[in-house]
């Protein structure tokens, strides 16, 4: 066996090493899962029930309204919704009509709008009604040719659709009232004058998008990740073969990942969607919220993020809720700390095991077994059909077992490339391997393990020093809820390590006392020489920490620190 597929000894028989991908539509799923499942709920969201056949007919309305506005094959259609049915909806009618999903942050400003839209040449938007003037603010400066807005009382159950107008009022401080005109569409009247008739698209899986993904732009402007709709059906297919345990469509699927980032869209909905589980949604991570909804709804699958379990774990209300039901999570996008996956696990009797991916991967490329032999601290091994090395950054050469380099993956999920930037293309994907950026190595076993992001290793007095590592200290100690090191400019080192804290409610944890538990622990250049404690630390809407947005705001920092050094000379 070769140094690269060490890994398949470690596969059950229950997972197959190669699947036969379905070289079908995305959307296919929906369709099928209504005739399988036609009665059968689909979303719970906020009180609110829709089956499997509800969901399609709503979707076949949309797709047929937007056609009729002269929506095309292969034309953008921007979703700027928060999880909901909603979105769901908008996502699965845009592809039916042909057209190409643009996934949009609800938190992103105007400037950050105008680019994404701009950039992707979006013609028709679907926003939620309180993001409504941020959009008008931005549609004169794109291609929009039409807006399709929603509010999340469009489909809450009696009273709370009455209610809610009084809430929005008094969170947003503003209600917003959708005047229709020949661009602006409620969503209320786009699906009560269509038909469900809509006119069916020739796909080619292989080749057409259905979605174009940004990345998060911490360097440059964001690009948009092609990926087909070849790319996203073989991760969910994976992504079934994997949970090869559970309970397929009778699981309860925990919604908190948002969908307009390619993790909560494969794992979440379309996973879902395809064996015909029912979702239940929540439009933002609130720690008691969730708590609330695994204590009522009893889901089994939790797919997260390491900040989201870190949040529940030390809620104070943590006691009084029954997380019993969740059987298995996958956490990604983050480093999932080992204190947090002993304690989550003993909390709820489930498994919660790590995965890695990227937006150019659909997302997922590896995950450690949920039931068979993992690795605390590995990101697990690849999955079906997914090939991964590590090769040495200077020549490309593969590696040794144990030596770190750049991870490179290559599968039927990695992307078709950047849209409209082959430059940028042609700097990641090589004779079909992508090169992720990301450093780690491969153990006997043939397990991976991400020691850094390439751009986030810190090099100290010659040292190459691994965020990740001191994290890992970080987290043992019980006074800390969340933690996280970036290397911050030094005269003499050239870079030191700074660690940002976020401490556990009732500590007193000092910095004094922070350095001498992290001196037992790592040798004595990985020590932190900077302690910042802060009430909360910046993340994305998925949970990950902005270790480069702490970065460049040390960097600000120093500039500023610097000229007024110099005014003062």
């Amino acid at each position: 066996m070769g140094q690269s597929k060490r890994w398949l000894k470690h596969y059950p028989s229950e997972i197959p090493t190669s699947i036969t991908y379905d070289r079908k539509p995305l959307h296919a799923f929906l369709e099928e899962s209504a005739s399988r499942f036609a009665k059968k709920k689909a979303l719970y969201f906020m009180g609110k029930e829709i089956s499997f056949e509800a969901l399609y007919e709503e979707a076949k309305k949309l797709a047929f309204f937007m056609q009729k506005k002269g929506l095309n094959k292969g034309d953008k259609v921007a979703i700027m919704l928060p999880n909901c049915p909603q979105a769901v909806i908008g996502y699965y009618a845009t592809l039916m009509a042909g057209a190409v999903v643009v996934q949009t942050n609800p938190l992103y400003k105007e400037r950050e709008l105008e680019y994404q839209l701009k950039d992707s040449e979006a013609s028709f938007i679907i926003c939620l009604d309180i993001l409504l003037p941020t959009v008008t603010n931005v549609i004169p400066k794109t291609n929009i040719t039409h807006s399709i807005v929603t509010g999340i009382k469009d489909y809450l159950p009696f009273p709370k659709n009455m209610v809610y107008p009084f809430i929005q009022k008094r969170q947003y401080k503003m209600v917003v009232k959708v005047e229709e005109s020949e661009i602006t569409h409620s969503w209320h009247r786009a699906l009560s004058a269509s038909e469900t008739s809509y006119q069916k698209v020739d796909i080619d899986p292989m080749e057409d998008l259905a979605l174009l993904q940004y990345t998060g732009g911490t360097t440059g402007y964001p690009k948009g990740v092609m990926l087909t709709h070849y790319n996203l059906v073989s991760n969910v297919q994976m992504c079934d073969a994997w949970l090869y345990n559970t309970k397929g469509e009778e699981d309860i699927v925990l919604g908190v990942l948002p969908f307009f980032h390619v993790y909560g869209m494969t794992t979440v909905m379309n996973n879902s969607i395809m064996v015909g589980s029912k979702m239940v949604l929540l439009p933002k991570f609130d720690a008691k919220e969730v708590l609330k909804t695994i204590d009522k709804q009893k889901p089994t699958l939790f797919p997260g993020a390491p900040t989201i379990y870190i949040g529940l774990l030390n809620h104070p209300d943590l006691s009084n809720y029954d997380l019993s039901s969740i059987e298995a999570c996958i956490s990604g996008s983050a480093p999932l700390p080992i204190e947090i996956q002993e304690q989550f696990e003993k909390l709820t009797g489930g498994k919660l095991v790590e995965g890695y991916g990227l937006t150019e991967t659909s997302p997922v490329t590896h995950a450690n077994f949920v039931w068979e032999k993992r690795i605390n601290g590995s990101i697990g091994v690849p999955w079906p059909d997914t090939e991964c090395k590590v090769v040495v950054m200077e020549t490309d050469e593969e590696a040794e077992i144990g030596e770190i380099g750049e991870i490179v993956v290559k599968g039927p999920q990695v992307m078709k490339g950047y849209w409209n930037n082959q430059e940028e293309t042609d700097l990641v994907l090589k004779d079909g391997w992508l090169f992720t950026g990301d450093l780690g190595y491969m153990d006997e076993e043939g397990y991976f393990y991400v020691v850094d992001r390439k751009k986030d290793m810190i090099i100290a007095g010659g040292y190459n020093i691994y965020p990740r590592e001191v994290e890992e200290v970080l987290y043992e100690h019980e006074g800390i809820q969340e933690a996280v090191v970036a290397g911050v400019p030094d005269a003499y080192r050239g870079e030191t390590v700074k660690a940002y804290i976020v401490l556990k409610s009732g500590s007193t944890l000092n910095e004094e006392e922070l350095n001498r538990f992290c001196r037992k622990h790592l040798a004595a250049y990985k020590v932190p020489k900077i302690y910042e404690f802060r009430i909360e630390l910046p993340k994305t809407a998925v949970g990950k920490i902005l270790r480069r947005s702490l970065v460049n705001e040390e960097r600000e920092k120093r500039k500023e620190e610097e000229a007024e050094h110099i005014q003062k000379a």
